[in-house]
């Protein structure tokens, strides 16, 4: 049986919710989304971001973790509609439920991973891919609406979700994919 990870208390919220060497980040990649992102990223969805520090992710932590993906099945996303936070535009991924639950037993695992450092509370964002983002507050229409129109024509995207990418983001400033955490075989 893998060990499990010591429960501590969550981190209190930093107002800096940057990047920081040596975070991680699960996530999942879509690629079928590529070509529409312009953020310089490629398309994914967080499920915890950032997670834990890649020092604290020994051997032990490692195998509880794989177990804790393992434990829930592949699912299937799909993204039939654009979202909107300030500042970003985003495809909302259907079914948000298994993206909550999956999140959810991550952080009962691991309570000190706070989504995005408690910027936005103790839960977070929504589930989101985001497409595009600016620093213009208030033109989001005006700056998102032609590509809304461009993309609307691709809709809808599916993934077939099969594993979680871990990420690290490295001393030279760029996310970089350290691992994949096989989910467990379908249930039913």
């Amino acid at each position: 049986m893998p060990a499990t990870p010591p429960a501590t208390e969550p981190a209190p919220a930093s107002p800096d919710w940057g990047d920081r060497e040596g975070d991680t980040s699960l996530s999942i990649r879509v690629p079928a989304a590529d070509a529409l992102v312009t953020t310089g990223f490629p398309a994914h969805v967080s499920v915890l971001h950032p997670f834990v520090p890649r020092a604290s992710l020994g051997p032990p932590h490692r195998a509880a973790l794989a177990a804790l993906v393992a434990a829930h099945p592949p699912f299937t996303l799909r993204f039939t509609r654009f979202g909107h936070f300030p500042g970003v535009l985003h495809l909302a991924p259907e079914p948000h439920r298994v993206l909550q639950e999956l999140t959810a037993a991550l952080r009962r695992a691991w309570p000190q991973a706070v989504p995005y450092r408690g910027l936005f509370g103790p839960a977070g964002l929504p589930p989101h891919l985001t497409l595009a983002t600016h620093a213009e507050p208030g033109t989001d229409r005006a700056v998102y609406g032609p590509l809304e129109e461009t993309y609307g024509a691709v809709l809808p995207l599916h993934a077939e979700v099969r594993e979680l990418s871990l990420t690290v983001y490295t001393a030279q400033g760029e996310w970089r994919e350290e691992s994949t955490l096989p989910l467990g075989a379908p249930q039913g």
